[in-house]
């Protein structure tokens, strides 16, 4: 481990005022020591800077998929007060709303005599890769109210079912989401790309549930061993980047208008309740309902496919959650100051909410939120569910994937991704990309081991395994 830091238990770290100048409260992360040779010192100095920051509450935290990332490490948590704290794109990230959804079927592996064709049908029918546009046409009109109203939107246009919305976290929309303040060219950038699964690591994979952990959990959710599930990762594409680089030269200059001083750039920033806080806040919120329209659109066209392959109607396919892991968000959480509304960043962190949170949707609530934690192409993903300790230590957070340990461009070098394919499928892994590059980008050996990620949350409490699923197929851009 690094010089400086101090050990709390067997997986909690502190990093100590001081490590950098200028710290209000010290640096958290969670880590195995198995995990410890991943750690790299720009993340930890980048999780040091966030303390730097006006108005943070706590701690700055960091979990287990801890990687350097813009301004915030990838992994990060940080929660300020509206009266005196910030609000920083760095936080959020470029892809804001990246997340994760899974969609559960009546299937088994059995049923699926030829997964091939199935991978070709969805990736014939979902479009993929940098770029890749909508066959839906939908109009100015038709933008705004997707980034204010969300996942109703899509519902109401016949993309979803009743039930979908609510298992959406914060319901599929985002409150005080303001189309006003996002660029022409940000809805120039979106308006094709509404049901785009994008490229890098977005992905849309069958998988199947290969061990159950927690039985009344996974009852509660839905799922049970044998079972085939769809996941599907992505986010706000063009839209979501536009609005985080526009708002990012708003920023700059607030910083400096403020006075705020920061150990870097990238964690450009402007008080939460300032014009130039409550513009970002209305445009992020507005490419997070985006997004989950985004991923709405695609669980129709995976709906829609299997409806007509396997003849399951779409109320059989219900979805289990959708969860966002680079948001900023205004939630009540207890403090040494009683009961605040904070507004917490999440960079590449999943919200974890505990038993009884009236956040959770009805049908969860006496478990918790379902919390979906996906792997790389050939290793498994979890559903966990948040808990009460998340609440207290991490305001309701765990990690949200198993956190890259090679670049993409050092990960595209090592292994040619034709070679990476053959390996998945002696493993009886197919996959379906628009390059052999972008395969090789995202091979399993650039990530963490998923496991020990889910592991570390485990030990540490912070969200607690539910059930195992292994991959079939991998539909990547």
């Amino acid at each position: 481990m690094l010089a400086g830091i101090e050990r709390i238990d067997e997986v909690e770290w502190e990093v100590p005022i001081g490590y950098v100048p200028g710290m209000r409260v010290p640096g958290r992360f969670f880590l195995s020591e198995d995990l410890s040779e991943t750690l790299e010192v720009g993340a930890v100095q980048q999780l040091a800077n966030v303390a730097v920051l006006p108005g943070i509450v706590r701690y700055s935290l960091a979990m287990p998929d801890i990687h350097s990332g813009y301004g915030f490490p990838i992994g990060g948590v940080a929660a300020f007060e509206q009266e005196t704290g910030v609000i920083s794109p760095g936080g959020v990230g470029y892809d804001i709303n990246c997340g994760v959804r899974l969609i559960a079927t009546p299937l088994t592996p059995d049923d699926i005599k030829n997964p091939r064709a199935l991978i070709e049908a969805l990736f014939t029918t979902v479009p993929t890769g940098v770029g890749a546009e909508s066959e839906m046409r939908i109009s100015p009109h038709d933008l705004e109210e997707i980034m204010v109203e969300g996942v109703n939107w899509a519902v109401a246009a016949g993309y979803g079912t009743e039930n979908d919305a609510a298992h959406c976290e914060e319901g599929g929309k985002m409150p005080n989401a303001n189309a006003a303040p996002v660029s022409k060219k940000a809805c120039q950038r979106g308006m094709p790309q509404a049901g785009t699964l994008g490229s890098g690591n977005h992905f849309l994979e069958i998988q199947a549930v290969d061990a159950v952990f927690d039985n009344e959990a996974a009852q509660t959710f839905g799922l049970s061993a044998g079972q085939i599930c769809f996941m599907v990762h992505c986010g706000s594409r063009g839209l979501g980047h536009q609005i985080c680089t526009d708002h990012l030269r708003t920023l700059e200059s607030a910083t400096r208008r403020y006075g705020i001083e920061i150990p870097d750039r990238q964690l450009a920033c402007a008080p939460v309740h300032s014009p130039e806080g409550e513009a970002y806040f209305g445009a992020m919120a507005a490419a997070a309902n985006y997004a989950w329209v985004n991923r709405q659109v695609i669980t129709h066209q995976v709906r829609t496919v299997l409806n007509r392959m396997y003849g399951i109607d779409y109320e059989e396919m219900p979805l289990v959650y959708d969860v966002a892991h680079n948001v900023a968000k205004m939630e009540r959480h207890n403090t040494d100051k009683g009961r605040q509304t904070l507004c917490v960043h999440r960079k590449g962190a999943t919200r974890a909410f505990g038993p009884g949170c009236p956040e959770v949707p009805q049908d969860y609530r006496a478990v918790g939120q379902p919390v979906i934690i996906p792997g790389s192409m050939g290793s498994a993903s979890y559903v966990l569910h948040g808990t009460n300790t998340a609440m207290e230590k991490t305001f309701g957070s765990t990690c949200h994937g198993a956190g890259r340990v090679m670049s993409r461009t050092k990960a595209k070098k090592a292994t040619p991704g034709s070679e990476v394919r053959k390996d998945l499928l002696k493993q009886g892994i197919i996959v379906r990309a628009t390059s052999d590059a972008s395969i090789a980008e995202e091979a399993p050996d650039a990530y963490k081991e998923s496991y020990k990620v889910v592991d570390v949350v485990r030990r540490a409490g912070l969200s607690l395994p539910v059930v195992r699923l292994r991959p079939i197929g991998v539909i990547k851009g």
